[in-house]
């Protein structure tokens, strides 16, 4: 039980950083989506339709075998391999969601930010997005509590996360039981992650009512 504990606190950590990372990137991507600039908004197109429509395994492996062969000769350890792998596939779901949210605002807003003097990028940080994040919190909580379970392939590029450990545990036991055990402890993180979400949905939902 020793490597299956071991295994879930590195499978939390991944999701964390994960999580944070692709939010981020995610959340710039999704403003340059929307952006005034034509380039800028077919770049975050490709960006976004490329990562949503391939396998997350290929994204780990060029990460891991590609980039060092590359010109740019980047070479990551295993784990800062799946931090990259799925912050960059995550953060093109969470683009989408933000451009979605973003878009279902009324256009009077930005206008309206833009007559007082704000610039598009200011009216965007100051006046969009705090509602857009408001308003999109189900969806993004759909996105991550995926990237959590979306860890488990990282064991195939040798991560020691909860998958890899449990693996590692039935060959040595030969009891295919520990894989129960795996899934009541994947449940033991996604689960709470939705009901943070729900609290999370219901008291911005207050919040928006009283105003």
């Amino acid at each position: 039980m020793e490597l299956l504990w071991q295994g879930l606190l590195l499978t939390i950590q991944l999701s964390l950083l994960s999580i944070g990372f692709s939010l981020v990137l995610g959340t710039i991507v999704g403003v340059m989506r929307v952006a005034p600039f034509a380039p800028v908004a077919v770049f975050a197109e490709g960006y976004i339709t490329f990562f949503r429509n391939i396998p997350l395994l290929i994204v780990l492996f060029f990460v891991l075998n590609g980039l060092p062969s590359s010109p740019l000769a980047l070479r990551f350890s295993f784990f800062e391999t799946a931090v990259i792998g799925l912050s960059i596939y995550t953060s093109a779901y969470v683009a989408e969601v933000v451009r979605a949210g973003l878009q279902s605002l009324s256009r009077g807003q930005l206008e309206a930010s833009r007559s007082l003097g704000m610039t598009w990028a200011s009216a965007m940080r100051y006046v969009l997005l705090p509602q857009t994040f408001a308003a999109i919190i189900p969806p993004l909580g759909s996105v991550f509590i995926a990237l959590i379970k979306n860890t488990a392939l990282a064991s195939t590029i040798a991560v020691p996360e909860l998958l890899y450990q449990s693996q590692l545990v039935e060959s040595r036991t030969f009891n295919p039981n520990i894989l129960i055990v795996t899934g009541l402890m994947y449940l033991a993180i996604t689960i709470p992650g939705g009901l943070l979400v729900n609290l999370l949905e219901s008291r911005f939902s207050i919040a928006r009512t009283r105003r």
